[in-house]
């Protein structure tokens, strides 16, 4: 699934994230692949946090959600939707909120916003392919400054 993330359709994306639990087991995995750092103090020991797929620091108790850090934090749109739309932006840039919101049953101003934050994330990448297109894991993790 992984592998091949930046080339899966929408219904594909939908069967891969159709509920909360499974986007935020994504973004864990993703998020904490090569291990824990605690951004406060730098600890790699944790345990279990008072939400879903959080992470609290074992030194310092400092806790980290799955989505913090990347362009899900503090986002107010229920996650599978906001995948989708994260999808449909990457693959297609220059779609406009009119058929984001007709697609996705949302409304427009909740699209456009959440579309320029994805942009925002694209525009302040370098590392786009050969064909000038950026993986949608890598949009979805951020740049780390979200």
């Amino acid at each position: 699934m992984l592998t091949i993330f930046d080339k899966i359709n929408i219904k594909q994306l939908q069967t891969f994230f159709d509920d909360e639990e499974k986007c935020l087991a994504f973004l864990a995995e993703e998020k904490w692949h090569d291990g824990f750092v605690c951004r406060n103090c730098g600890n790699t020991k944790y345990c279990s946090g008072k939400t879903p797929y959080s992470r609290r620091c074992t030194r310092c108790k400092k806790e980290e959600s799955a989505t913090a850090h990347t362009i899900f934090h503090r986002c107010k749109i229920y996650l599978p939707d906001a995948f989708k739309l994260a999808h449909l932006v990457c693959n297609s840039p220059e779609i406009s909120t009119v058929e984001l919101s007709n697609t996705l049953q949302m409304r427009q101003m909740t699209c456009w916003s959440f579309k320029k934050k994805v942009t925002q994330c694209i525009d302040e990448r370098e590392d786009m392919s050969i064909e000038g297109k950026i993986e949608l894991k890598e949009i979805i993790l951020g740049n780390g400054k979200r």
